[in-house]
């Protein structure tokens, strides 16, 4: 799924506001791993029409990519994510952006002028993606936008508090949802006939070991990343393991909002890349180390002059990754799971948030170094026939 961070480029054209992507990765370059931006990107504002027709030559027939909330104001169906990291820098600077209730309010005018203008095209409406991802990464690490955490976890955070800014981001983020897709159902769903879901991340996590600790533990990590926000969808409150080991940190939810809150999906995304084991080990520090069989990020195809084009598009553990991952999906549905479809992660190499140029996750290569020109990966050969075989 295509962010506008990443893919767009065109940062200064047709009256675009800054993001707060644009202010933090300008101002602190050291924070992303190559120094890069998303100034030009991969271009595809310019390029749309090429990277359209690389779909149509692929066979896909859906394409999920974002919107640039700074901006707003063929037989392929779009799958719109309404916000995906990219809060307008004046917000940030106003009263926080997710920090602050008031972006409840200003989200929910966003998204109806996106339902306005957009509405009697698109079909399938995102209202946040990987929310966790935002609050982990710009509130907790203050590896991402706008670099907030505690002074201990970062010195160079631009300040932030770790243990407390991450559940209001959160909480701030599902009200947003709620209102969001409240009024999309009250004023615009019978007339577009459309839907609305929302799009999680969560890894999977093994007890250690069959000791009721190690067990506990999983549940917890499972509770910290997917229960943070899907139970708060389903029970209008947060998981009992977070009310009890966060306590007073963890924001509440009136009995409004709680109401608006259950069941205010008309789908789910589940974006998944690893699995974990868990062990109950309290007296350790986290560790956020990845399995490399089973996550596409330990791999980034090298950059490098001495490697050439040709070794750069044979992406053969790719296409294992993916082929493995839609043969569980296809056996899920066998076995009566109500999945409707899946999404690659990603149509072309892009900026990375904040490893900027550094990794390729695309299945097009794109030569940053030629006019951005974009080359098939073997991944996309093979993703081509097999959508042209299904």
């Amino acid at each position: 799924m295509p962010l506008t961070q990443g893919y767009e480029g065109a940062a200064k054209e047709d009256g675009r506001g800054l993001s707060m992507w644009d202010v933090f990765t300008h101002k602190y370059p050291e924070k992303i791993k190559d120094k890069s931006n998303g100034d030009v990107a991969v271009d595809q504002y310019h390029r749309y029409k090429e990277d359209i027709d690389i779909m149509k030559n692929m066979n896909l027939d859906a394409y999920r990519f974002s919107i640039s909330w700074s901006r707003i104001l063929p037989s392929i169906q779009p799958y719109v994510t309404l916000f995906h990291w990219d809060i307008p820098q004046a917000l940030q600077e106003d009263y926080g952006g997710f920090l602050s209730p008031l972006i409840v309010n200003d989200f929910h005018d966003y998204a109806k002028l996106c339902f306005e203008e957009f509405g009697d095209k698109v079909k399938h409406w995102i209202t946040l993606n990987e929310p966790w991802s935002f609050s982990r990464g710009g509130y907790a690490l203050g590896s991402f936008a706008p670099g907030r955490c505690s002074q201990w976890l970062n010195p160079e955070c631009t300040g932030g508090d770790s243990g407390t800014e991450p559940y209001v981001i959160s909480h701030y983020q599902l009200l947003s949802h709620a209102a969001v897709v409240q009024v999309y159902k009250k004023k615009y769903q019978e007339s577009q006939r459309g839907v609305i879901g929302i799009t999680h991340v969560s890894h999977w996590f093994e007890p250690f070991s069959n000791t009721t600790s190690d067990k506990e533990a999983a549940q917890r990590a499972l509770d910290f990343m997917y229960g943070w926000y899907m139970e708060p969808l389903t029970s209008g409150k947060y998981p009992e393991s977070m009310r009890s080991l966060v306590g007073k940190r963890l924001p509440k939810f009136t009995k409004k909002e709680a109401k608006l809150l259950v069941g205010s999906f008309d789908f789910l995304g589940l974006n998944y890349y690893t699995t974990y084991y868990a062990a109950d080990a309290p007296k350790t520090k986290p560790n956020y180390e990845t399995d490399c069989k089973a996550n596409l990020s330990c791999v980034s195809e090298l950059d490098e002059p001495t490697v050439s084009l040709r070794k750069s598009l044979y992406d053969k553990h790719r296409v294992h990754y993916y082929y493995h991952h839609l043969y569980y999906i296809n056996s899920a549905i066998r076995d009566g799971v109500n999945i409707k479809g899946y999404f690659a992660w990603s149509l072309l190499d892009n900026v990375e948030w904040n490893d900027g140029y550094a990794v390729r996750f695309g299945i097009h290569f794109v030569d940053y170094k030629d006019g951005l020109k974009r080359y098939e990966k073997l991944s996309a050969k093979w993703f081509k026939n097999f959508l042209k075989r299904s």
